[in-house]
């Protein structure tokens, strides 16, 4: 049972282990009408928590007794509880305690929700809880079994707000099982981004081996995934493969999911004769590994002639490796505009592999929005207008123009890392085609002038951008 004392800044906390039922909008209102009338509010609500607490540890004046058994053993936990604190909590526990025969009531639970019952029944009484990661998901069941709809959300909030944790096992991955399981969409949505935004160190991670065959194939039709490169996810996918040992079918599916197109030839020649993976099934993907060296052989240009090259093997993930894109780190970002220079591969294509394009990147902190400007100057849209309630922005553009450039258009991803819980992880996705003032949504809620900011890393705004390079059909051969 717990012991520790309810305190009173309990009720608005925001430690990474608690989650709390707050009624404060209530409280300042009801303050506000005591106020009004010239009364005093003495409020001594934390003491009367500690006394149902001390009235849970002892089971003073107990008046019904709660027999947890744990389903498949004979372990049984006894509660002494109280029916009227029970029936203000949960209509379930109402419903229980009429039927009931005798001053007893027998539940049955999981080995994992029995372990964590008396912790659950506290929060009945007290209103908050401590709570683990590997408790979350046993405590969420009991909140969602018995009704306390409080606390379910609380812990859905908690499990959203913790994906970055550490733990021996990892988490996230369970999590969106479960979340599948009881239909949370919110949750799984918010557990599949994560995943698939820090998809490279979930791929280094024990974590990425327990995915099921539903997720791995769910993540490999993303083009969001955020990684090294595509030969990174491929050398992960036989690994997986390796040790999960799924049927025929469900190998072939993800192996034509695999961007081969954005894997250079050199890498491929040495996946067919080195990879056992890619030798067992090669006839399953012959066609794809024969279309990524048309691919890499020929020019965009003459190739988007004869093929649709609107598809997933031409289309490319957000890739981390220097030939995509750079890494931009802003000191003190509310200063003053920046600017910055990299240099990119014109595109994945083998054909392009020598050719380089220049991009100049530049940031503003205050940015005036386009319906708010009354002149323009000669540079466009290359040129900071300043103003004080302007809002951020980056405007990413190559120095030159260039004939290679036809049949291509190239869609600027930014990154933006943020700590989490000690670790970094990707915060937020921005894409857009010339400014982020086209997204309309670049770093909208971020506090930049806050050091604590949860988009700053140290003060600093820690960026990456990543060149797509997009092909487009230019025209159908005729037969």
């Amino acid at each position: 049972m717990e012991t520790a004392a309810c305190h009173a800044e309990s009720f608005m906390c925001d430690s990474p282990i608690c989650v709390c039922c707050t009624y404060s909008q209530e409280a300042a209102l009801k303050q506000e009408v005591a106020l009004d009338s010239g009364a005093t509010v003495l409020n001594h609500s934390m003491s009367l928590v500690q006394r149902l607490e001390t009235l849970l540890a002892m089971g003073n004046a107990s008046d019904v007794t709660l027999r947890v058994h744990t389903i498949n053993t004979d372990e049984v936990k006894v509660i002494q509880a109280h029916s009227l604190v029970l029936t203000l909590q949960s209509d379930v526990f109402e419903e229980l305690l009429l039927s009931r025969n005798n001053s007893a009531v027998v539940l049955r639970e999981t080995p994992d929700c029995a372990a964590v019952f008396d912790k659950f029944v506290r929060y009945l009484y007290c209103g908050d809880i401590s709570v683990r990661l590997d408790q979350a998901i046993s405590l969420h069941k009991l909140a969602s079994k018995y009704h306390v709809w409080g606390l379910q959300q609380g812990l859905t909030q908690y499990m959203t707000q913790h994906l970055s944790s550490d733990s021996p096992t990892g988490h996230v991955v369970g999590w969106y099982s479960y979340a599948l399981q009881i239909g949370d969409m919110a949750l799984r949505d918010s557990c599949l981004q994560y995943l698939s935004w820090n998809l490279s160190s979930v791929l280094q991670s024990g974590e990425w081996g327990s995915i099921s065959e539903d997720l791995l194939l769910s993540l490999l039709k993303r083009s969001d995934l955020i990684l090294q490169s595509e030969l990174e996810l491929y050398e992960a996918l036989e690994a997986w493969i390796n040790q999960n040992q799924p049927v025929s079918m469900t190998v072939e599916t993800a192996l034509r999911a695999v961007r081969y197109g954005m894997i250079p030839p050199q890498h491929l020649f040495r996946l067919q004769k080195q990879s056992p993976l890619l030798l067992k099934y090669y006839e399953s993907i012959r066609d794809l590994l024969y279309l990524a060296f048309q691919f890499h052989s020929a020019s965009p240009i003459q190739l988007a002639k004869y093929f649709d090259v609107n598809c997933s093997i031409f289309t490319p993930r957000n890739y981390l490796s220097a030939s995509w894109g750079s890494p931009w780190v802003i000191n003190n970002p509310t200063r003053d505009d920046r600017s910055f220079s990299f240099q990119t591969q014109l595109g994945p294509s083998g054909h392009d592999s020598s050719k380089r394009v220049t991009w100049n990147a530049l940031f503003s902190p205050r940015w005036l929005p386009l319906s708010a400007r009354s002149t323009y100057t000669e540079l466009g849209a290359m040129q900071p207008t300043r103003t004080e309630g302007g809002r951020p922005r980056i405007i990413i553009t190559p120095a030159t123009s260039s004939p290679d450039f036809a049949g291509v258009s190239f869609q600027k991803t930014v990154i933006v890392m943020a700590r989490q819980q000690g670790k970094v992880v990707v915060r937020h996705v921005y894409n857009f085609h010339q400014s982020t003032e086209e997204a309309g949504d670049f770093l909208v809620d971020a506090d930049l002038l806050r050091r604590s900011s949860e988009y700053l890393i140290d003060s600093s705004l820690y960026l990456h951008i990543v060149i797509k390079p997009l092909y487009h059909t230019l025209l159908v051969a005729r037969k």
